[in-house]
C-alpha cells in the first residue's frame, strides 16, 4: 500500500501498510525524532509476507506528518503515546501487536499502561522503562555522552544536519561490527528530502511529559518480548534485562555485537523472533465501537 495522511481528531499522521489486512495487525513505534523510514521497507516485507498486517507511521515533526514550528511544539509525549491508538484507529483496528524501539518502546510500554484494551503484545527493542523503577541502570556510554556533548549542528542547513545524522548512527552501531555508512547515508538524506520541515524534528528533545500513566510496569499484562543487543551505548544490555524482569512474563532475547536499533544485519533474528511472538489471534480488526 502507499503512503496516506490519516486525520484522527484534528491531527494528520502518515501511515503506510504492507500485507493482508485480514492478518495479525503489528503496529510499528519508531523513536522519537525519527520518521517511519528508519523501519525499512525491506524489514516490514519480511514481516508482512509472513502474514502480519504490518502499519508503520511518521509521528509528529517527522516525515509527512503534522509539523510545528521549531521550538515550538503544539503536543506533548502523552500526546505521542495517543497518536499510536490514533493509527489504529484510522486503520479500524481494535487492538494491536505493538513494536517499538528506542523511545518508540517506551512509548509501546506507556500505550499498553494506557490503553491496555488496544494491545495484544509488546516488542520493545533497544529501550528501556518508560517509568520510575528502583532498579540501578548503567548511564550511555563515554563515547555516545562525548559526542552528544560536542555535535555541532546547523539546523538550516540539510548537508550539516545529514552529517551530524549519519555520526549519530554511527555512535549508535556501537563498537563491534563495521558502520555501513552509505546506508546510512542514503536512509538519512532520504528521510531529510522526505520531510516537511527537518529541523522540527529537534522538538522531541525536549517535550514535556505530559499526562501519562503512572502505573507501575508490572501492571502490563501482555506478552512481551524485549530485544536487545549487546554493545548498545544509550542503553546498555542491563536496561532490557531490567525490563524483561519487571513486565510479568517478560522474555529477553540478546543479540551479540548489536547496537541501538534494528540494523540489516539483524533483521534474520529479530524477524522470526517478532513472528513467532506475533503469532495469534486475527479477529482485531473492528475499532471501538465499530
Amino acid at each position: 500500500m502507499a503512503e496516506r495522511v490519516i486525520e484522527v481528531d484534528g491531527i494528520e499522521l502518515c501511515t503506510e501498510a504492507f500485507g493482508d489486512p485480514s492478518d495479525p495487525p503489528v503496529l510499528l513505534v519508531m523513536g522519537t525524532g525519527a520518521s517511519m523510514l528508519w523501519w525499512e521497507e525491506g524489514f516490514c516485507r519480511m514481516l508482512s509476507e509472513d502474514g502480519r498486517f504490518v502499519i508503520r507511521y511518521d509521528h509528529r515533526d517527522t516525515g509527512r506528518s503534522v509539523t510545528y514550528e521549531p521550538g515550538r511544539p503544539g503536543y506533548n509525549g502523552a500526546d505521542l503515546v495517543g497518536d499510536a491508538a490514533r493509527v489504529l484507529d484510522a486503520h479500524e483496528i481494535r487492538a494491536a501487536h505493538v513494536v517499538g524501539v528506542s523511545a518508540g518502546g517506551a512509548l509501546a510500554q506507556l500505550l499498553a499502561l494506557d490503553h491496555a484494551d488496544r494491545v495484544l503484545s509488546l516488542v520493545l527493542i533497544s529501550t528501556s522503562a518508560a517509568v520510575p523503577t528502583d532498579r540501578e541502570l548503567p548511564p550511555p556510554t563515554e563515547e555516545f555522552t562525548r559526542f552528544v556533548s560536542s555535535a555541532q549542528i546547523d539546523w538550516s542547513d540539510a548537508d550539516s544536519v545529514i552529517e551530524y545524522q549519519v555520526a549519530y548512527a554511527r555512535v549508535l552501531a556501537g563498537d563491534r561490527r563495521p558502520f555501513d555508512e552509505a546506508a546510512a547515508r542514503s536512509l538519512v538524506r532520504r528521510d531529510i528530502e522526505r520531510a516537511r520541515d527537518f529541523a522540527a524534528a529537534r522538538n522531541h528533545d525536549s517535550l514535556p511529559e505530559g499526562e501519562l500513566p503512572r502505573e507501575p510496569l508490572s501492571s502490563i499484562a501482555v506478552p512481551t518480548l524485549v530485544i536487545h543487543g549487546t554493545a548498545d551505548p544509550l542503553f546498555p544490555l542491563r536496561h532490557g534485562e531490567a525490563l524483561a524482569e519487571l513486565i510479568p512474563g517478560g522474555r529477553l532475547l540478546t543479540v551479540e555485537g548489536a547496537g541501538h536499533g534494528v540494523d540489516r544485519a539483524d533483521w534474520p533474528t529479530i524477524v522470526p523472533a517478532i513472528l513467532a511472538h506475533t503469532a495469534g489471534p486475527r479477529s482485531s480488526r473492528s475499532a471501538p465501537g465499530g
